[in-house]
């Protein structure tokens, strides 16, 4: 396979004409070697670039992390390309020479264009999407926004969410709604048995079922179509939390069979801090109450969901530059290079004694997301995640939540494979000690 090579980059920079030169020179250097790396790997598949280091490194110089921390958490918030902060402050600037004109006449003039290309990216209709300020606002304009009255049964996971878990058991307490509790065995390669589990907790009082399309503990790919295939011939409605899918690998919520879709900006496409999307199907738009009270609760106009009051713009209108680096990307190179991450890593520290993985490294079970584990007496997740920070200054979390244990690991399109290698580094180091600890 034929690698992008840096120094026939450079010849090919000197062969411009000196008008494409002088043209090409204004712009920052990250952004002019980007453009190139992008044209020479336009004759590659995706799957031949996914393990291409130079091609990816020039991807790397869009963003501006700190190399003196390796951040294998971007699962939790995922830092934003140059392009896109460089929007969201220049919005920023502009708001500050007259925010209630700026904000009001000027930035939200853009919510409709970007409301068409978020549509755009989800694979659904315009007139579906509103835009909120994150996955929790989204899922809990569903949770609280459904006409349920007590008695009703509602399937979700213990391995769901915490804040959607709770806005439940909020529901429950409130309205007297029965929730069903579904155990995950994760990680799992049997899509049949994942939807038997479902399948078999719905009743004829079942009037929702709550999916996680990505566990965020683990990454478990959860087969929500088939469980909503189900669930639709039961005439059940179906909400999916969408927080870690969206921009991570290739999907339309519509294929979904989603009544209701829920996900951050923040995670996966690499937006501002304080953005999300909402996607609710067309029909049921009439019949969903909005979490901040609106002109008409009960319009079919998905705009009735944004009655947020004032809030930040320059954020918002920021995310179509996301967009555009998410595109130029391309969603299948993304979607390969984050699977390919995770395989790498996990191949260099599989073979070591005590280690366990919480993940699948199969495409369609398991994603960008790897959780690890050591097994040994005494060893607790929070153990292995310290030692990482504290030696190697990697930076990950560590999960101990409904038997899912171990130390989540979640790369970027920005990581790069001798980061990773640092990473098993640090994982076979811990290994060692603990076991001389041990003795």
């Amino acid at each position: 396979m034929r690698t992008f090579n840096r120094r026939s980059f450079l010849q090919s920079v000197r062969s411009l004409t000196a008008g494409t030169a002088l043209a090409t020179l204004t712009q920052p250097a990250w952004s002019r070697h980007l453009n190139q790396a992008l044209a020479t790997a336009s004759n590659k598949s995706p799957g031949e670039l996914a393990s291409d280091e130079d091609f990816w490194h020039y991807i790397q110089q869009s963003y501006t992390v700190s190399p003196s921390i390796i951040n294998l958490n971007n699962g939790g918030v995922a830092p934003s390309p140059i392009p896109v902060q460089e929007a969201m402050k220049r919005n920023f600037d502009q708001v500050n020479e007259a925010p209630s004109y700026y904000m009001w006449r000027i930035m939200d003039q853009g919510r409709e264009p970007l409301r068409r290309n978020l549509a755009r990216i989800a694979g659904c209709d315009s007139e579906e999407i509103a835009i909120q300020r994150n996955a929790s606002e989204a899922l809990e304009t569903i949770i609280f926004g459904l006409s349920l009255k007590a008695g009703d049964e509602v399937v979700l996971s213990k391995q769901d969410y915490p804040n959607m878990i709770n806005a439940w058991k909020q529901r429950e307490q409130r309205d007297g709604i029965k929730l069903v509790w579904v155990d995950l065995p994760l990680p799992s390669e049997n899509n049949d048995q994942l939807v038997k589990l479902y399948t078999q907790a719905f009743t004829p009082n079942t009037r929702v079922v709550h999916l996680t399309h990505v566990i965020n503990w683990n990454g478990q790919i959860m087969p929500v179509r088939k469980i909503a295939d189900a669930a639709y011939l039961r005439h059940i409605e179906v909400v999916v939390d969408g927080a870690h899918s969206f921009a991570h690998f290739q999907f339309k919520v519509t294929d979904l069979g989603a009544d209701y879709f829920g996900s951050s900006l923040h995670k996966w496409l690499s937006a501002c801090i304080g953005v999300g999307v909402l996607y609710v199907k067309k029909e049921k738009i009439k019949n969903l109450y909005p979490l901040f009270a609106a002109p008409d609760a009960r319009a079919d106009d998905i705009r009735k969901f944004e009655n947020l009051g004032t809030r930040p713009f320059f954020i918002e209108q920021a995310v179509g530059k996301a967009i555009e680096f998410y595109e130029m990307i391309g969603a299948e190179r993304k979607e390969q290079r984050l699977f390919y991450l995770k395989n790498y890593w996990m191949n260099k520290v599989k073979d070591i004694p005590g280690i366990e993985f919480g993940t699948s490294m199969k495409p369609g079970f398991g994603c960008g997301i790897g959780l690890v584990n050591y097994n040994a007496p005494g060893f607790t997740p929070a153990d292995l995640d310290v030692f990482l920070w504290n030696k190697y200054r990697i930076h990950t979390t560590n999960v101990n939540w409904e038997l899912i244990r171990g130390v989540r690991i979640t790369p970027n399109v920005y990581t790069t494979t001798g980061q990773l290698d640092i990473l098993a580094e640090g994982i076979n180091d811990f290994v060692t000690n603990w076991k001389k600890k041990a003795k």
